[in-house]
């Protein structure tokens, strides 16, 4: 009996969520809908990236989970409460698993159309993790290539655009630990070309992988990224709140 309860209670609730949820459609959600289009004091602000910056978003209208549960929601949410004034809007375009070229392929529709006027983009880890899974065609050199190619485009495009780059990370645990020595062989050359090409287009660096490295004197690995990957509520708050320091000193009005 306590499994046809359990049954019947699961199909119940099923139901009552298909009642409720809002309909997603199969275009992406354009969060102007719900705020007014911008004006003098307006400034835009797009994360860009892989499932760091997805965040597990929704692609619908149900503001509780478009800006997905990371560092992106925090930083829109505590920007968006402290300065209202300022008509913020702001789009996560991140997509779980994607590498540079992933972005390439969307960069249109989930940039470009967007007319941001600042851009953060975090990637790279998964074409770390292609490379120490033994991908020969994710190499340094194509890497840089395709990771330029994609900012020239978008400061073609949008000239005015300020953009600010993340530089991607891993601590030492989960799967990451076992294989430590091949994920920092393929990742430290990468994280050196980001760096590189902050500086190359004028960009802001978010040197996100000495936070993290600083943040273990304060508490184990496992406390900030659960998987050595993907950061953990406190890692996210940690990015959260580097990101705002960081862009603050160029930025001003953002703090």
């Amino acid at each position: 009996m306590s499994l046809r309860r359990e049954f019947l209670r699961k199909a119940f609730l099923g139901s009552a969520a298909a009642i409720v949820a809002p309909t997603i459609s199969s275009a992406e959600f354009s969060q102007r809908q719900k705020f007014p289009e911008k004006e003098a004091t307006g400034y835009t602000i797009l994360f860009q990236g892989d499932s760091i910056t997805d965040g597990n978003r929704t692609r619908n209208t149900d503001w509780n989970h478009v800006m997905g549960h990371g560092f992106a929601y925090l930083i829109a949410s505590r920007l968006w409460f402290d300065d209202p004034e300022r008509k913020f809007q702001f789009f996560n375009r991140g997509v779980s698993g994607n590498k540079i070229t992933d972005l390439a392929a969307r960069w249109q529709a989930d940039t470009i159309d967007l007319k941001p006027d600042l851009i953060n983009i975090l990637a790279g880890i998964n074409d770390t993790e292609a490379a120490v899974k033994g991908n020969k065609e994710q190499t340094l050199k194509q890497f840089e290539s395709d990771y330029r190619a994609l900012l020239e485009r978008t400061k073609k495009e949008l000239p005015e655009i300020q953009i600010v780059l993340g530089i991607p990370f891993i601590l030492p645990v989960g799967r990451v630990k076992d294989k430590l020595e091949i994920y920092q062989n393929e990742l430290k050359p990468r994280q050196e070309i980001v760096r590189k090409l902050a500086k190359e287009f004028s960009a802001i660096e978010i040197d996100f992988q000495a936070e993290f490295d600083h943040a273990l004197t304060k508490a184990p690995a496992d406390y900030w990224i659960w998987d050595g990957i993907h950061p953990m509520p406190a890692g996210h708050e940690l990015m959260a709140r580097v990101w705002i320091k960081e862009v603050h000193r160029n930025i001003k009005f953002i703090k």
